[in-house]
């Protein structure tokens, strides 16, 4: 029954991304047919979602947590970390891949990005602190894409060559919508429908060491 619950509330998450009513179909099948995608096209969603559902104790998963050692609701524990992930250091790297991307020359992104470097600016979706050697998740996902989409190759290549940075998975996602011509917005969706489970199973963890989160702090201003 409790497997059961949370596969309701991952099914009624992806339903309310795409205003419909929630399916008996997988969730990858269910994205793949609102958005007439092929059967090929389905299996790289089915591969995003899955390479998005955990990334160890982030901040919308750290929030899930602290919000189940509390007792609440699961569906509590959902909306706690989707808050998080409103948040423009986490689930907005997306929207900010998406607008440089429209900035550059899809023939030529090189000019582009050295400009931007120039005036000092970052470049987003390239980059993970916690892999110095290229996000794993992005490679597992951009190896299915880039034979199929060469400008996600040309845009990755010419970042490759200017800072030595590799893409991060948020890179990878927007890539993937627009080599599917997915709908705007769509790789902020895959990342919190496939991110759910992650905060699911951390809730469920959580809950079972009957443990309230309860950081102390430390005053560290003048002496009153």
């Amino acid at each position: 029954a409790l497997a059961r619950g949370c596969g309701d509330l991952l099914r009624t998450l992806a339903a309310a991304a795409l205003r419909q009513s929630p399916q008996a179909i997988p969730v990858h099948q269910q994205l793949a047919r609102a958005w007439t995608i092929e059967t090929d096209g389905a299996d790289l969603i089915r591969r995003a979602l899955v390479l998005c559902a955990d990334h160890e104790l982030n901040a919308s998963s750290f929030t899930a947590r602290c919000v189940a050692s509390t007792g609440a609701s699961l569906k509590a524990v959902v909306v706690g970390a989707l808050a998080a992930l409103s948040g423009v250091k986490h689930g907005a790297m997306t929207s900010r891949v998406e607008r440089l991307w429209d900035s550059l020359d899809p023939e030529n992104p090189a000019t582009g990005l050295r400009n931007r470097l120039a005036a000092g600016e970052e470049i987003p979706g390239f980059g993970h602190p916690l892999y110095p050697g290229g996000d794993v998740r992005a490679r597992a996902l951009m190896a299915s894409i880039a034979p199929r989409f060469p400008q996600a190759e040309r845009f990755a290549g010419a970042v490759k060559e200017l800072t030595g940075a590799a893409p991060s998975i948020d890179f990878a996602l927007v890539a993937l919508r627009r080599c599917l011509g997915l709908p705007e917005g769509s790789a902020f969706l895959l990342f919190a429908i496939g991110r759910s489970a992650g905060w699911l199973a951390h809730g469920l963890e959580q809950r079972s060491t009957r443990q309230l989160i309860r950081p102390r702090a430390l005053y560290t201003g003048e002496r009153p």
